[in-house]
């Protein structure tokens, strides 16, 4: 973990920390206070963040607030704006999923084609299974350059700027492309294994992931926020 070092730079704010160095783990243990500190006794917050899951855009227009390095938490407000932001945020992310499903589309549809003509099984198995790696490559890619798109739109408020690829792939440069995918791959490790541990509890494993869901949502979003600023800022002129 004390390969992902960088220094914290707020993009969307005044305030820049020169030379703060910064690494997963602290990444981690940031971003788990941070949800700690804003559910833990603020059971008002938490009940409105649940419902916030339920009605999603709400909850996903709260991530774009928190992606802004807001800190602490911000409160539930401004719900109109909530709800508008989530929606534009949707739209995002069904955007960023055209290739997956073109790749599906190709792979999936010449399997029912080769089916419907009688074509052996095996060339049916094979065209499933390499449709199926090919389409998780391309899962995989799309999530890297949306995470950055995603902060970029929360950052500048544009729409656009969730598919400024050249800025995005810059700030993944910046960010270092192997301690940025070590760092996806490990927070989405923590919450897979918390989500199965919760879904594996009989009879109220839902329930308990439905409760838990607005602070593992704010812990991704924070560790997600620190990943995006943890890029060298520029140094101070000298005096």
């Amino acid at each position: 973990m004390e390969g992902f070092q960088g220094y914290v730079y707020i993009q969307g704010e005044k305030e820049s920390r020169y030379g703060e160095k910064m690494d997963i783990g602290k990444a981690l243990n940031e971003s788990i206070e941070y949800a700690k500190d804003a559910v833990w006794g603020k059971w008002a917050r938490w009940i409105l963040l649940i419902i916030s899951s339920i009605i999603f855009p709400l909850i996903l227009g709260y991530v774009l607030e928190m992606l802004r390095a807001k800190k602490p938490a911000p409160e539930l407000e401004n719900w109109g704006k909530l709800f508008i932001d989530g929606v534009k945020l949707f739209v995002i992310g069904l955007i960023y999923l055209i290739p997956v499903f073109i790749v599906m589309f190709i792979f999936y549809g010449a399997g029912f084609f080769a089916f419907m003509t009688g074509s052996p099984m095996g060339v049916i198995s094979g065209l499933g299974f390499i449709g199926t790696i090919i389409t998780a490559i391309v899962f995989i890619i799309v999530a890297l350059v949306e995470v950055i798109g995603i902060a970029r739109f929360a950052r500048m408020g544009q729409m656009g700027e969730a598919f400024n690829f050249t800025a995005i792939l810059d700030r993944i440069g910046k960010i270092g492309w192997g301690s940025y995918i070590i760092a996806l791959i490990i927070v989405g490790i923590v919450a897979c294994i918390i989500e199965i541990i919760l879904r594996a509890i009989p009879f109220i494993g839902w329930l308990l992931l439905l409760i838990v869901a607005p602070a593992l949502i704010i812990f991704i979003a924070r560790y997600f926020c620190l990943v995006y600023d943890s890029v060298p800022a520029k140094a101070p002129p000298a005096p």
